[in-house]
Parts: C-alpha cells; structure tokens; sequence
C-alpha cells in the first residue's frame, strides 16, 4: 500500500475532513467515487469519497457513512493509502516518493552522506532528508544537484555546492 494522504483534522459538522496530499494527482486520487483504505485498529478499512475540494493545497473531503463531526474526528491522523500497483507509471527522471526512501546518498567524488530517510516538501522544493553519521542533512532534490538518480544499484549522486551538506546537517 502507498500513502496518497493524511486526514489532519474534522472540518465543519457534516463530517468532512481535511487531507493533506502525499501525491502529485490529488485531484484523481480524491475525486468522488474513488476508494482508500485506512489501517485503523488492526485492519485495513475501505473508504469511498462522496465530495471533495481542493482549498490552499489541501483537500476537504467527504466519505460515504461519515455525516458528523464525531464520525470525523475518529479519523485524525490516518492515512489513506492505495494498493501500489494502482499508481500511474511515471516519465522518464521522476519517482515516487517512497521509491527514494533508502537509497544511498554519495557525492560526485564518493564520499557516503547517508540514507535517505525521508522526502520534505515544506520549504516549496522537496528536500531529502538524509540519515549520516554526523545527523540529517537536507539535499535539495534539484537536478543541478542530484546528478544521477540510479534505482538498480540503489544510489542518489550528488553533487552539492561548498558547505551544503555541513551547513544542513541537523543533530538527530
């Protein structure tokens, strides 16, 4: 299963909610019919759209069988997920997020950075956010950048300018 959202908060009393996508087709993957499941109290569960908007980036969303506030606020927090190969095959040089997560991280001149951990998008452009032996560093996945992206052999080159991943690395 891949995570295409995450339920933040009730919004209204009509038992709507409020999503933040984790997908760049937010608008099919949350568009009225379509079914997500969650994993709440040990099972997976399926939740089929009824409404939904886009609003600031977010997503307010409606599900068939949750009409209050209540029913609501027992989703906070979850994820809503698809079956991997649902996912759309994607062009030449992108990737899905989760593919990324694990690769290694290594400069044009060999020296290991760490893992990636995770991918960040707050600051506007995504950011990996790589595991070292020294804390996170943050690496811009920008292609001035991110010289090679190589899945077989599960590595991220990286060619960053003076003091990026110095200045970036975070005590974990």
């Amino acid at each position: 299963m891949v995570t295409v959202g995450r339920i933040a908060r009730p919004q209204g009393n009509r038992g709507q909610v409020i999503v933040a996508p984790d997908t760049d087709f937010a608008a099919a993957r949350f568009q009225p019919g379509a079914s997500l499941q969650i994993f709440r109290d040990d099972r997976m569960e399926s939740l089929t759209i009824v409404e939904s908007r886009e609003h600031s980036g977010r997503w307010v969303i409606g599900f068939e069988g949750i009409g209050s506030i209540n029913d609501a606020e027992t989703l906070r927090g979850l994820e809503l997920r698809i079956p991997a190969e649902a996912l759309q095959p994607l062009g030449p040089g992108a990737f899905y997020v989760h593919d990324l997560a694990g690769l290694r991280v290594e400069t044009t001149a060999g020296a290991v950075v760490g893992t990636v951990d995770h991918v960040q998008f707050a600051a506007g452009v995504a950011l990996l956010v790589v595991a070292g032996d020294h804390g996170e560093v943050l690496v811009p996945f920008v292609d001035p950048i991110c010289q090679r992206v190589d899945m077989a052999s599960g590595v991220i080159v990286i060619d960053p300018p003076a003091g990026l991943v110095e200045a970036n690395e975070r005590p974990r």
